[in-house]
């Protein structure tokens, strides 16, 4: 496995501290890693997303969805049944499964939608107004704003 040193970011940026274990989370998902079901993400909008996942032979009874520790879990648990039916061919997995996905600052599910086979699961990025960029006037050093009053030293 590849290690990186991160010390010279480290000098160049402040309050980026998480970036080492986004990088250590991105490098150590294994490439053999179960890819099942398929998925695909796209942007929505500017801060706007949404997640499908390919769940054919799965209820709405059969999928959770939970947000915990900055983490989305969409997990799947087939319900026991009593099939007697004698299959030729079985290609339609509906075996359980856990897919995780790490969400950034801020970032939250606004709803989730099953059809056609296909979970959908939209998030959308709310930056709080206290995090907003805003301007900052500049006044000039020789003169003094209206709003401060003048203090005199007693002594």
């Amino acid at each position: 496995m590849r290690s990186f040193d991160l010390t010279p970011l480290y000098r160049a940026t402040v309050g980026f501290d998480q970036i080492a274990d986004l990088m250590d989370r991105a490098l150590a998902n294994d490439v053999s890693q179960n890819s099942y079901p398929p998925y695909n993400i796209e942007k929505t909008a500017d801060d706007g997303w949404r997640i499908s996942i390919a769940v054919a032979g799965f209820s709405d009874d059969d999928l959770a969805i939970e947000v915990k520790d900055r983490s989305l879990h969409v997990t799947a648990r087939k319900a026991e049944s009593e099939d007697t039916r004698n299959y030729l061919h079985r290609g339609i997995a509906t075996r359980a499964f856990e897919r995780r996905f790490h969400l950034a600052d801020h970032v939250r599910v606004t709803g989730a939608s099953h059809e056609n086979g296909m979970l959908h699961i939209d998030l959308v990025r709310e930056v709080p107004e206290a995090l907003k960029p805003r301007r900052i006037e500049i006044t000039a050093a020789g003169k003094k704003d209206a709003n401060l009053v003048e203090a005199k030293s007693v002594n």
